[in-house]
């Protein structure tokens, strides 16, 4: 197995001085007693010789290491670098972790990729030390660790709820990759959760549980932003400051609710000094669901909202030099980059969002769900609405639908043309081309460079997303020619999707207006 050359030096001076900024991006396997770890952790470190590093957990396993029972490994928050990569590998983690595997295999994997899956194997193994199904166990393995401590799910829904197809499977799995079966895995006492309130029904299974993130966290500002952004019939803000937010699953429309009083009132969640880096902290959220088997892909689409795999050290140390980001940046140094809870969905609010304001934009997104919901998908809550459908706006005429959301007549040529792209093949997810993704949106008339950063930076998840015409972002940078905002932000890549966040959330503090 040929590994990524890691600076083998490096790794060991971070776990020698329990360094917590490479946990997530470092594992180190101890050939001496059979464990991987983090480079934090607190158990005497090995000699050099018997040290193994490796660039992501599946490849310890796939190696022969268990998990540390000390530092637990698998508990460590993911890490956005594989976002800001293009290539093959990287969208194949990417959609490996969105739960490709687990919803088409691996051969609809390599299919979607457009390789072979020996092609697909051979380039994940070179560069990661495990293959896909491999990568795909390891993610269920630590969900279904987490799902164990959290919640009081009995071990056989914990096996379905975390996508095995088997009881067995799921000893299995648990025992390669801890070393302990999940009967005997210490339970914690059921966590608190934040309300279920709204007229769900019993037919549909809740669970409580905390999202684990990186500390610091700026839980004012994300909030904000949600509400800001609130679509009518999608999202709820509740009487006791919790957010309600639809999340479609392959089984249906969830309802995630975050309940923001007791998050922002922990010490422990404030955007505060260095001293948090390495701490994580966990997000109460309580999850409604279609049936068991949607948990992972709505914990995922909840985790992708909130940017809970986001690294803010490596972001403060991005830009801690930059005499424009560093000052902003040890202002909010928890501050979040939304993703979009659904990629179509926010293609088709950001084309109904150009031109005007924020709130109009909302209306119109509301519009949009009521009209186009999909009438057959399950909904745990009669209070809200399923995503729209690009085959329901495609099938009307541009008249009507021009009619029915109060568009001008543009405007829903634009919205048909984006549908019928969608409905022919585009994919707007973590597997695809963004370069490819980009040309295709600007060949579709009436969609721009801004709206095509825009769907880049949230719908696809690209952190180096530039929306450089952006009129509040120029404003904050002073108002310079498009170029030369252009040419200021290149020494912020490939986060420079980050910076655009810091420079909005700046600017809307200072009550100005609305951004996107």
């Amino acid at each position: 197995m040929n590994l990524p050359a890691l600076d083998f030096d490096a790794c060991y001076r971070a776990a020698s001085g329990r360094d917590a900024r490479w946990d997530g991006r470092v594992y180190l396997g101890v050939t001496s007693t059979g464990v991987y770890c983090r480079p934090s952790c607190p158990a005497r470190k090995p000699r050099p010789e018997n040290c193994r590093f490796f660039p992501s957990a599946a490849a310890c396993v796939a190696a022969g290491f268990r998990a540390c029972k000390r530092c637990r490994p698998e508990a460590v928050p993911g890490t956005r670098d594989w976002d800001a990569r293009g290539d093959l590998v990287a969208r194949a983690v990417r959609r490996i972790r969105d739960g490709a595997v687990d919803a088409v295999g691996v051969p609809g994997l390599a299919s979607e990729l457009a390789v072979s899956e020996r092609h697909l194997r051979r380039m994940l193994v070179e560069e990661i030390g495990a293959g896909p199904l491999q990568l795909a166990r390891t993610r269920r393995a630590h969900a279904a660790r987490a799902l164990i401590e959290e919640t009081a799910l009995p071990i056989v829904d914990v096996a379905f709820a975390a996508g095995f197809g088997s009881v067995r499977q799921f000893g299995d799995t648990m025992r390669e990759e801890f070393g302990i079966a999940p009967s005997a895995m210490r339970r914690r006492a059921r966590p608190e959760g934040p309300p279920t309130a709204g007229p769900t029904s019993d037919e549909f299974p809740t669970l409580a549980l905390r999202l684990r993130t990186r500390a610091p966290f700026d839980a004012v500002a994300i909030r904000h932003h949600l509400a800001a952004h609130a679509v009518p019939g999608r999202d709820r803000i509740e009487a006791d400051g919790v957010t309600a937010h639809a999340i479609d699953t392959p089984g249906g429309t969830a309802v995630a609710r975050i309940d923001w009083p007791r998050l922002t009132g922990a010490d422990d969640a404030a955007p505060d000094r260095a001293a948090s880096r390495g701490r994580t902290i966990g997000i109460p959220v309580a999850l409604t669901l279609p049936t068991l088997a949607d948990a992972m892909p709505a914990i995922q689409t909840v985790r992708r909202l909130l940017d809970l795999d986001a690294d803010p050290a490596q972001i403060a140390d991005a830009f801690a030099g930059d005499p424009i980001l560093g000052p902003l940046v040890a202002r909010r140094p928890g501050l979040r980059l939304p993703g979009a809870r659904d990629p179509e969905e926010f293609a088709f609010g950001t084309v109904l969002g150009q031109q005007v304001s924020l709130a109009a934009a909302r209306t119109l997104q509301g519009r949009l769900a009521e009209r186009f919901a999909d009438p057959g998908a399950v909904v745990v809550d009669p209070g809200f609405l399923a995503r729209p459908s690009a085959a329901r706006i495609l099938a009307m005429p541009a008249e009507e639908l021009r009619a029915a959301l109060g568009l001008t007549a543009a405007r829903a040529e634009t919205l048909r043309a984006l549908a019928a792209s969608l409905a022919g093949g585009l994919a707007l997810d973590g597997g695809a081309d963004r370069a490819a993704v980009r040309e295709e949106l600007a060949g579709i008339r009436g969609i721009g460079p801004w709206t095509v950063e825009l769907v880049a930076l949230r719908a696809l998840g690209d952190p180096d997303a530039f929306p450089a015409g952006d009129l509040i972002l120029r404003r904050a940078l002073g108002s310079p020619p498009l170029r030369e905002a252009a040419r200021l932000a290149e020494s912020w890549r490939p986060f420079r999707g980050y910076a655009t966040q810091h420079l909005w959330a700046d600017f809307l503090a200072a009550g100005k207006q609305d951004t996107p």
